[in-house]
């Protein structure tokens, strides 16, 4: 289903002033991970692994990967913080130089592809009328770095694993940025960038962008299940339909 074009008129915005006049700062918040993009965090650890790993034995780790997925998508229904924490240690041991120099090949050949085009026109129109637009992901920074250069991002919030001897130890370097950590992070963010919140924006697909979503004066549900349709509805929030095509 086409969905027309959205404005800023359309999600209801309202330009806040302070008591001189003066426009306040206002910020788009996107969460990217089925928000910005039709990825996860999954679909890239598998592409780094393939990509190191030799052609014949390929097959054997996939089938053997394949067989974690349950468990990964019901630890994710439970807590997308616990699901991050543990699926994160996947890359203990992977080399950190290779890992970075296979992240731009990574946005070139999927990322890059996944873009929803409707969310890189609603990013290009929250710049052209002066918003701070940031990112928010629970990804990895190295792996969103090409991604924010590419939409134009003012700034990114996202995750670092830790370093040692050249290696990742699967181990983050802060708490998983989803739920309500995302939300602090946001606000931690916009007091010391002097945003206004009631009058920012904030894009989000899952129930762990709840937090975040409630923190600014326009949310905007995008491509949700179920259970965050129902929300948004009965918050009279605004719902997207973006695809890849």
């Amino acid at each position: 289903m086409n969905n027309p074009k959205i404005t800023m008129e359309s999600l209801g915005a309202v330009v806040r002033t302070n008591g001189n006049g003066v426009n306040l700062q206002v910020a788009a918040f996107f969460d990217v991970d089925g928000t910005l993009v039709n990825s996860t965090i999954v679909h890239y650890y598998v592409r780094f692994r393939l990509q190191l790993l030799h052609p014949l034995i390929r097959p054997f780790w996939l089938a053997g990967f394949l067989l974690k997925i349950p468990y990964y998508l019901l630890l994710d229904s439970l807590s997308r913080t616990k699901f991050n924490q543990v699926f994160y240690r996947n890359y203990r041991g992977m080399d950190v130089e290779r890992l970075k120099e296979l992240a731009q090949d990574t946005f070139d050949a999927l990322l890059g592809s996944k873009i929803f085009p409707a969310a890189a026109d609603q990013i290009r129109e929250h710049k052209a009328k002066g918003d701070l637009v940031v990112l928010a992901t629970g990804s990895l920074d190295f792996i969103m770095n090409p991604l924010a250069d590419y939409l134009g991002a003012d700034h990114m919030l996202s995750m670092s694993l830790r370093e040692h001897h050249g290696k990742f130890t699967g181990e983050l370097m802060s708490p998983p940025l989803g739920e309500e950590e995302k939300a602090r992070v946001v606000k931690a963010f916009a007091h010391e960038h002097g945003i206004d919140l009631p009058a920012s924006f904030a894009y989000g697909d899952s129930r762990a962008d709840l937090p975040m979503l409630r923190c600014v004066g326009t949310p905007v549900v995008v491509n949700p299940r179920k259970g965050l349709r129902q929300i948004a509805s009965e918050s009279g929030w605004q719902i997207c339909e973006w695809s890849s095509k």
